[in-house]
């Protein structure tokens, strides 16, 4: 299983039964070195999905006081292929550490990679 840390509208029913068939069940945790900002999306597929043009961003800082609140899901290496087509070009997905320890895949500003 994969972890998959989520703070925007991969937490949103809605577009979990769309992208991945079911309905996660994550706990709580946060992102450590990162905070929130905004993009504006323009895939109207995406929009119409989330209800919502403007989405969150992480980006990264490096400071371990920053942290963002989210939520862990545990996800198939398949369902984390289907999260990757559902992130438009803005976004990365990449490796980032968690309050609680260990790791999770993020999806993060792409020009930061």
């Amino acid at each position: 299983m994969e972890k998959l840390f989520s703070y925007g509208t991969l937490q949103q029913p809605a577009v979990q039964i769309t992208t991945f068939g079911r309905e996660l069940q994550g706990m709580a945790d946060a992102l450590i070195g990162y905070v929130l900002t905004e993009v504006e999306i323009t895939d109207e597929y995406v929009i119409q999905l989330s209800d919502k043009r403007f989405h969150p961003m992480l980006k990264r800082t490096g400071k371990s006081s920053d942290a963002v609140e989210g939520t862990v899901f545990e996800i198939t290496a398949e369902e984390l292929a289907q999260a990757d087509a559902y992130e438009v070009s803005l976004y990365a997905r990449k490796r980032a550490p968690l309050r609680s320890g260990g790791q999770a895949w993020i999806y993060a500003d792409a020009d930061e990679s």
